[in-house]
């Protein structure tokens, strides 16, 4: 049995517990949540980091290794996750569920201490962060940023959402841009943090057998020294509902590869996770792309061996699908009209009834599976968090169990081909 209660701990401060006795863990979170914007991002991203090597109490990584492995081998990792337009700032751990521990061990009381101590205590010098450990950190988000490359299936992806919203925030990258985290100094990256502490809403999480109420008690005790601004800072999103007048953009990109990455993205005329036809977006995906009974897996890759693979995801905050493929340089042309032509039978209707079941058995399985991955849960939270929505995974499914035939076409038929990506190689 899992139950969700959500408290406004503080103006701007909200926690969702999970109260669950399935499993031996119990998980804690605390993210800040800021509006995704070129200027700060690389900046923000620091922040956990270098938050990460040391606080007041436990100075650097092995002092704070030491208190963890005292809390019966505990973790607590910092993060940076991108959820629409918002980027998402902070920390995930997992400790032995209070149910598992020795009577008396205060497992719980000082996991959550320590959260909130990395979050709001760390170790400074002259009133700023160590800038040794800035440097560091600096250094390992360069070389993450550069790491982009080494993935091409994501690059291709992650090129395309740059290119498609490039005039709008979700073009931004989760991390930043090289430039920008080089330009970032140590007094800069203190004065980037203590405002948002003071202006950023802070979503807190605990999953485990802990009962609410105690779990409010104890995170608003740890956090009730947090600094709070008078105005906290907006992280709302924004969904273009269509591409407009112009033909799709074609971007064509050389890099030293064997296979070429062909990625399309399209706007779904405002279909997203706010909107009551979400859920006929979720099923549709699953027919065109998400799934493997769909018709570009079943067809484009299987059938006519066009692509290495091919599949489609949704953008759910930004009203955007897009389809990823891997192909010859050769069969670009023909891979690339026979994505739109499987889209074509959707918004025809050519979808059997073995094709939409298998696909809605996919989907409900998968939400419906959510509560049986403690790191599952807390993605999925923090995502409703961000939304501002309370919808349980349980609840979602039962909307998409209710989607029509009908409303699968119509959601095809809004959607509009925005951009197209292609990278091949270079010609020697």
């Amino acid at each position: 049995m899992l139950s969700v209660t959500q408290y406004e701990l503080f103006p701007g401060v909200r926690l969702t517990a999970v109260h669950t006795k399935k499993f031996k863990s119990t998980v804690l979170g605390a993210q800040l949540l800021a509006p995704l914007d070129r200027r700060s991002a690389s900046r923000n991203a620091l922040v956990p980091p270098v938050l990460r090597r040391g606080t007041l109490r436990h100075p650097d990584l092995e002092s704070l290794t030491r208190a963890l492995d005292e809390l019966y081998g505990g973790a607590l990792d910092s993060a940076v996750r991108k959820k629409g337009e918002v980027q998402c700032l902070g920390f995930h751990g997992s400790f032995l569920d209070e149910a598992y521990a020795p009577k008396g061990s205060g497992i719980l009381e000082q996991a959550t201490e320590l959260l909130s101590e990395l979050l709001l205590r760390p170790v400074t010098e002259k009133g700023g962060f160590l800038p040794e450990y800035v440097e560091g950190e600096r250094k390992n988000l360069i070389e993450q940023i550069r790491a982009r490359k080494n993935d091409k299936r994501r690059y291709a992806d992650f090129r395309l959402i740059q290119e498609m919203c490039a005039q709008e925030p979700y073009g931004v990258a989760r991390l930043g841009d090289e430039g920008e985290a080089r330009a970032v100094t140590a007094q800069e990256l203190w004065s980037g943090y203590e405002q948002l502490l003071r202006t950023s809403p802070l979503e807190l999480y605990c999953c485990g057998s802990a009962e609410p109420e105690r779990m409010a008690e104890l995170f608003s005790r740890a956090f009730a020294a947090l600094p709070r601004g008078e105005r906290l800072t907006e992280c709302e999103g924004s969904v273009r509902l269509h591409v407009g007048d112009q033909a799709p953009r074609v971007v064509e990109e050389e890099l030293d590869v064997t296979q070429g990455k062909l990625s399309l993205g399209f706007r779904t005329g405002g279909a997203c996770i706010w909107e009551e036809s979400y859920p006929a977006l979720l099923l549709f995906n699953a027919v065109y792309g998400g799934s493997t009974t769909s018709k570009l897996f079943l067809n484009v890759r299987e059938r006519m061996s066009l692509c290495y693979y091919a599949s489609s995801a949704i953008e759910k905050f930004k009203g955007i699908l897009r389809v990823s493929s891997g192909v010859a340089f050769e069969h670009y042309g023909q891979a690339r009209d026979e994505i739109l032509s499987q889209l074509e039978q959707c918004r025809a209707g050519n979808i059997s009834r073995e094709e939409l079941e298998g696909a809605r058995r996919q989907v409900v399985g998968e939400l419906m599976t959510t509560s049986d991955s403690q790191s599952a849960l807390e993605n999925y939270w923090l995502g409703q968090a961000v939304a501002g929505l309370s919808e349980t995974p349980e609840e979602l499914a039962r909307r998409v169990e209710q989607v029509t035939l009908e409303q699968v076409v119509e959601t095809a038929a809004s959607l509009e081909l925005d951009t197209i990506y292609f990278l091949k190689g270079k010609e020697r």
